[in-house]
């Protein structure tokens, strides 16, 4: 079993908002460096965004279909930055720049996820998201009953997750972490504190009630 369920606040442009998150209790971080998002933030601006986070909080780039170029330079601005793919990325785009990387995964009915997990056997995770139209999961929730029992590799809970459908996600599908970021905001890149709060409690209270009962 998991010790605990790890948590990503993602598509975060301000200053307060990562500190915000951080005293929170979130484990990442998430920037998102896709031009055609309304969260989007320049490497410059992801970079500074980082230097506020402490030690073991980690800084996820997210990208979509993104230049060998841009990649390299946000990695070489933020030296610990986790790359994550949510684009039509091939195992070999994922595996080019050599770093520890995310892979998303759009679920949708008659999408194989066992076959796509095979051919990223290195992702750190998979993240499931909601297949909409465009890149991301539009703040849909996707029908969790598609997500095989037994999954081999890491899983990360994504699309439409907010403070009052959390514990029910972590409760079905046990992952490895979850990841939010319409679900805490005011509006578009623009996060809201108390939300954020309350999201993480409920994913510490969804942990606890797991222990409780495998005790």
């Amino acid at each position: 079993m998991n010790a605990r369920t790890r948590i990503k606040i993602c598509g975060l442009t301000r200053e307060q908002d990562v500190d915000d998150a951080v005293a929170a209790g979130a484990d990442a971080i998430g920037f998102v460096l896709y031009a055609q998002s309304p969260r989007h933030v320049d490497v410059p601006r992801a970079a500074a965004l980082a230097r506020r986070l402490p030690a073991f909080v980690t800084p996820v780039g997210l990208f979509v279909n993104a230049s060998a170029r841009l990649i390299t330079e946000a990695t070489d601005a933020i030296p610990t930055l986790l790359l994550q793919f949510h684009g039509d990325e091939a195992p070999a785009d994922c595996q080019a720049p050599g770093r520890p990387y995310l892979r998303a995964a759009r679920m949708a009915s008659g999408f194989d996820l066992l076959t796509f997990i095979r051919g990223y056997p290195d992702a750190q995770a998979i993240l499931l998201d909601a297949h909409v139209d465009g890149y991301g999961g539009a703040g849909k929730v996707f029908d969790w009953s598609l997500i095989p029992r037994d999954v081999p590799h890491h899983l990360v809970l994504s699309g439409g997750l907010h403070a009052e459908n959390v514990i029910e996600g972590i409760l079905r599908v046990r992952p490895w972490a979850v990841d939010v970021s319409s679900g805490v905001e005011l509006a578009k890149g623009v996060k809201d504190a108390e939300a954020i709060r309350r999201f993480c409690e409920r994913v510490r209270e969804a942990d606890a009630r797991i222990a409780a009962n495998e005790t």
